[in-house]
């Protein structure tokens, strides 16, 4: 089984606002990047995109190491949480409704083809992978704001 390193982030210049994601695959240290962002979106749907998008690129099953600095997509993922809320037709503990149904479906059905280890990392702390992630995003963010003064 192939081992990729997949390392996501996202991004919103206001939340909702325009936003952008990034990710980078590493295979025997060949990196690929892939990034996108949305008019008007939260920063938790770009950092769930990051990953679906980095997973979907993958052709067939493999052995991953997925770098985040988001405590929501990996705790969700880790604790279970996230398979909790379908299986509660997308309501929390507390009765309330799961935010992002949408995009947690797509993940939890990419994350079963895979053997994935899940590591978080601090944002903005300088983990070169997780800043490289953090640009693109930015960047994709920033093709949504009109008359930009940067």
């Amino acid at each position: 089984m192939k081992h990729i390193d997949i390392y996501t982030d996202g991004s919103c210049r206001s939340n909702p606002g325009p936003g952008g994601w990034g990710a980078i695959l590493v295979y025997k240290g060949i990196e690929k990047e892939l990034c996108g962002g949305e008019p008007s979106t939260t920063n938790n749907r770009m950092e769930l995109t990051a990953v679906i998008k980095a997973l979907q690129a993958l052709k067939e099953s493999c052995e991953i190491t997925l770098t985040s600095d988001s405590k929501y997509v990996l705790d969700a993922l880790t604790n279970g949480w996230a398979e909790g809320w379908r299986n509660n037709n997308w309501k929390k503990a507390d009765k309330s409704p799961a935010l992002n149904p949408d995009l947690w479906e797509i993940l939890l059905n990419e994350v079963k083809k895979h053997k994935i280890t899940y590591i978080w990392v601090k944002g903005h702390n300088g983990h070169p992978f997780n800043e490289r992630c953090d640009k693109m995003a930015q960047n994709e963010s920033s093709k949504y704001i009109e008359n930009q003064a940067f």
